[in-house]
């Protein structure tokens, strides 16, 4: 008699762990998802009921507000979809120069803090930790209100080399204007910059695979000087023109105009997220071991080499992640801006709201642009955090 081997024996289908465990996904998937469906239903059956069908035929119809600045054209007679891209530049403007702004500022306070010099360290801990542990609608408040509206009036602006002139409407700058021939001098300014971009890293992977010395970094500034001179030349030497503001009447003309608004958030915002890029590049710094830094210097490495070939490659991998949700958080705190009269995407929205009386569209889509926004930002850094992450082999 053939003895039975129950380890070869089938096990039913509801003792398989293995399928009760794909029936339990299964099944809470089709709940989740059957609330989610019942909720969505019943909110269209709501708006419908009331007359706000989830619907942007809206966007199409005339605003009837104005914007006090915007960097396309715009006016009260254009459409709110028109609107909702202007408060859509403002806010990815702001975001971009404080992201910038903050980074520098951010990294020259990093050094600061981990300075041996005693006055130096102090004075970067106390930026730190005063802009830290103070809310950032109260710096916003303080520098619109506390600063720039104590500005002087147009009149009696302040007037600093260049000319720029200051006053409680903004800042009015001298700024170039393309002039004739200007569109071949801004191409030059662009294959100059891509040429520097690729000779850098031709040149720097030739030294780093044959051991020669390649001067990737004087060859690439070199081109990216030269290319855009003989742009210039060629343009007829006088492609650009400065556009000065002038006094007319109660206000300056022509020029570039900074709107205390717009600068009040740039600056509150650049220093308030610059407080914290400083401690995340300042672990950063500090992870790098010390033996690397003392080895570099045994052989003759001037600091500025140390800092640039040695601890910012290395200290990168540390930086970045971190850094990717300080970018998204500044992003995402422009929105404060309303607070100062700043004119940028949610507060479009809730003027927008008001007259089209569209509140659930309008926030479905600040938030989806948001969403986009800070996704897009994030598939950017992260991509690069992986080229600079160590290979493990």
């Amino acid at each position: 008699m053939i003895k039975e081997d129950y380890r070869l024996k089938k096990i039913p289908l509801w003792r398989d762990e293995r399928v009760l465990k794909a029936a339990a996904q299964v099944i809470s998937s089709l709940i989740v998802f059957g609330f989610i469906y019942w909720l969505i239903g019943n909110f269209l059956e709501i708006t419908q009921q009331r007359g706000m069908p989830l619907t942007y035929s809206f966007l199409k119809e005339a605003a009837g507000f104005p914007i006090k600045e915007s960097f396309i054209p715009y006016e009260s007679t254009m459409s709110f979809g028109r609107a909702v891209l202007v408060g859509l530049i403002n806010t990815l403007m702001v975001s971009v120069w404080g992201i910038l702004f903050a980074t520098l500022l951010g990294f020259v306070v990093a050094l600061m803090r981990i300075s041996s010099n005693w006055l130096i360290s102090r004075i970067g801990l106390v930026f730190i930790e005063f802009h830290r542990n103070i809310p950032l609608l109260v710096l916003l408040f303080l520098w619109y209100f506390g600063v720039f509206t104590r500005l002087p009036q147009v009149k009696n602006s302040i007037t600093l080399p260049g000319p720029i002139y200051i006053n409680q409407r903004g800042f009015y700058l001298t700024w170039p204007q393309l002039a004739e021939g200007g569109q071949l001098f801004m191409a030059s300014i662009a294959a100059g910059i891509l040429l520097a971009i690729i000779a850098w890293r031709v040149l720097r992977r030739i030294r780093e695979t044959k051991g020669k010395e390649t001067y990737f970094g004087g060859v690439s500034l070199a081109i990216l000087v030269l290319v855009p001179l003989i742009g210039w030349f060629v343009a007829g030497g006088k492609p650009l023109v400065l556009d000065v503001p002038v006094l007319k009447g109660f206000n300056f003309q022509g020029g570039l105009r900074l709107t205390t608004e717009f600068t009040a958030l740039l600056i509150g915002l650049a220093m308030y997220t610059a407080a914290f890029i400083a401690e995340v590049i300042r672990a950063g710094i500090q992870a790098v071991q010390k033996g690397q830094i003392e080895a570099a210097r045994a052989v003759g490495l001037r600091y500025s080499q140390i800092l640039t070939l040695i601890i910012i490659p290395q200290a990168l991998r540390v930086i970045i992640p971190p850094l990717i949700s300080q970018y998204l958080n500044l992003t995402k705190n422009s929105s404060l801006a309303l607070a100062i009269g700043y004119q940028e995407l949610f507060a479009i929205g809730k003027v927008t709201i008001n007259q089209a009386g569209r509140a659930v569209p309008v926030f479905l889509l600040i938030m989806g642009t948001y969403l986009a926004i800070s996704l897009l930002t994030s598939l950017i850094l992260n991509m690069y955090n992986k080229r600079v992450q160590f290979v493990e082999r």
